[in-house]
């Protein structure tokens, strides 16, 4: 049929096809022949994968099946398409596994919005320098109330101990029983490597505090710029801009992290945060409802702890006064 418009051969006459007349269909691929790996830096909507066993990274890109999900560094995903590793190839992440930690923070103390770090690290190495800069105690106990919050182990690395005492500092983790190594330029790293041996760390310190001096030394390949520190304001020079996961050489990986100067802990639940001390949690069983376990709150029953442990409860409410200090680090 035509209209008055048209004549009988006029493509324009020709009824269009309606729109959604495909049916739909709730089979989805299974991409069972999908390669595992791990994303090992983020850069720009490119993911670049290592898929072990010495082969060449591959660089890949977000399936559009997976929408606005985030894959951040330490992700096992799933790889379709060409994962040669050749120059110019590229393959599409079409799964990301379920996570079995994430590391996040937030912006400031009232921003709403969590920003994810790093996925699947088991350990979170605190790095912070003895002297230049001066260590601030500050990120130091929040990096800890992050490592609890997300189920990592953490551990503190004091460098530049040529240039300071690591007693001081020392003193105010001891209660809570947080291992540490102290090191400094040039040192012997044995006892840092085997705490890093065969488990996945992601480092996290202040720009200038010997992060990349650090990565340099026990990854000789890795070629981590290495900043200064400023002898005015005394802060680093940010010389990490995004993260890097690397391949320890005895087995492991560690990823380093840029430096940050603030780290919001709006998404950290002090209940959750207590849990991770189980002699200090047992004293909260009788806390009144909506008790946050701090210094004001009456009734609580970390004030019934004494003798050592008294020493560990100071130290605990201390942590959690950082979570609300909204301080700039």
């Amino acid at each position: 049929m035509t209209s008055g418009r048209y004549e009988e051969h006029d493509p324009e006459s020709y009824e269009r096809p309606r729109r959604h007349t495909r049916p739909r269909t709730k089979n989805r691929p299974s991409y069972d022949d999908a390669v595992p790996a791990v994303v090992v830096t983020v850069d720009r909507g490119r993911y670049t994968c290592d898929l072990g066993e010495g082969g060449p990274p591959v660089t890949a890109m977000k399936s559009r099946p997976l929408g606005r999900k985030g894959v951040v560094v330490g992700d096992r995903v799933r790889l379709v398409g060409d994962t040669s590793g050749a120059d110019g190839s590229l393959a599409r992440i079409v799964l990301v596994d379920e996570r079995v930690t994430v590391l996040r923070r937030t912006a400031d103390d009232d921003d709403p919005v969590e920003r994810v770090v790093v996925a699947n690290a088991d350990q979170l190495v605190i790095v912070t320098a003895l002297a230049d800069p001066e260590p601030r105690q500050g990120l130091v106990d929040r990096a800890l109330v992050a490592a609890y919050d997300a189920g990592m182990d953490p551990l503190l690395c004091l460098t530049k101990a040529d240039l300071a005492d690591p007693e001081t500092l020392l003193a105010g983790y001891r209660p809570l029983g947080v291992p540490y190594v102290v090191t400094q330029r040039a040192a012997d790293l044995t006892e840092i490597r085997e705490r890093l041996a065969n488990r996945t760390s992601v480092l996290l310190g202040h720009s200038g505090v010997g992060k990349s001096t650090l990565v340099n030394a026990l990854v000789p390949d890795a070629f981590r710029e290495v900043g200064v520190v400023n002898a005015v304001t005394g802060r680093g020079r940010h010389t990490s801009t995004s993260v890097w996961m690397l391949p320890l050489p005895g087995g492991g990986w560690i990823m380093d992290t840029p430096g940050i100067r603030s780290f919001g802990l709006a998404h950290v639940d002090p209940d959750k945060l207590i849990e991770a001390f189980p002699d200090l949690d047992d004293l909260t069983e009788d806390c009144p409802r909506g008790c946050t376990h701090g210094e004001d709150e009456p009734e609580c029953g970390l004030d019934e702890a004494t003798g050592t442990q008294l020493e560990r409860v100071r130290s605990f409410r201390r942590l959690l006064a950082s979570r609300e200090a909204g301080e700039q680090y």
